[in-house]
């Protein structure tokens, strides 16, 4: 973790003081409850204010409100929230077909975030919850997402192909970079992607991508069976359903096929 930044800490704690009472500020409430130099509050409200973070009361001079950038933020969180909901919902329909543990999950820089999951039906399944944070390379979903990547992202998020090993979870996990973007490239061109006992020694998985309206792939969709029931049968008609899975989300994320 790097340090954090003082004037960038100041700017959130302006912002969150906006949350309570009736949502307006003044420069000197700021400066009292915070307990910073009026020069400080005044530069970092006129900055907040010229982006549009905050803006002025109207028929209270010297108070401030919220600013529409504020909002449009949130809408975009908004539309994250969207996807956790479509995807548990997609994700139900799955594990319905399947009888499997079911993940659709987010990139986060090397991670992978699960944000929904409904659980397999089988005595003997995969233990996990949603917000869960795992490697992106021992996944599958992880891989799919990684191998969605444009190259200089992929780049920035994993060590070159001569770089040092990639952290392990389990005996098979893939430790050698230049390995993983192998495994990758195979991933972007099948447009599915497996895991076989790298995140769990007991679970395969198999995933797909899951695209929004402009076509970029915002998630993965999976399907994770315990060792016991995985054969080259099943894998198969997992592959196939978590096509069709993915495929589902994404028309309802607003995608539209062009076949």
């Amino acid at each position: 973790m790097g340090r954090h930044v003082p004037a960038v800490t100041r700017a959130l704690d302006i912002l969150e003081l906006f949350l309570e009472g009736d949502g307006t500020r003044s420069a000197p409430e700021i400066t009292r409850c915070l307990q910073l130099p009026r020069t400080t509050v005044h530069e970092l409200v006129t900055t907040l204010t010229a982006r549009s973070y905050l803006a002025p009361e109207p028929g209270s001079p010297g108070r401030y409100r919220l600013g529409v950038r504020t909002y449009q933020l949130g809408s975009r969180y908004a539309e994250q929230l969207d996807l956790a909901r479509e995807g548990h919902q997609v994700a139900r329909s799955v594990a319905d077909t399947c009888g499997e543990t079911v993940h659709v999950a987010v990139l986060e820089h090397a991670d992978v975030l699960y944000v929904a999951k409904v659980d397999s039906t089988h005595a003997v399944r995969m233990v996990s919850a949603a917000g869960r944070r795992l490697p992106a390379h021992c996944t599958a979903v992880g891989k799919m997402l990684l191998a969605s990547l444009p190259p200089q992202e992929l780049d920035a998020r994993l060590p070159g192909p001569d770089g040092p090993p990639l952290t392990a979870l389990t005996a098979h996990s893939l430790t050698s970079p230049e390995e993983l973007r192998e495994a990758l490239a195979e991933a972007a061109r099948r447009g599915i992607a497996v895991e076989e006992r790298e995140s769990n020694p007991d679970v395969s998985c198999v995933a797909a991508p899951v695209r929004d309206a402009t076509g970029e792939v915002v998630a993965a969709l999976s399907v994770s069976v315990p060792t016991v029931r995985w054969t080259a049968q099943r894998r198969k008609e997992l592959e196939d359903l978590v096509v069709r899975g993915a495929g589902e989300l994404s028309e309802r994320l607003g995608h539209r096929s062009e076949t």
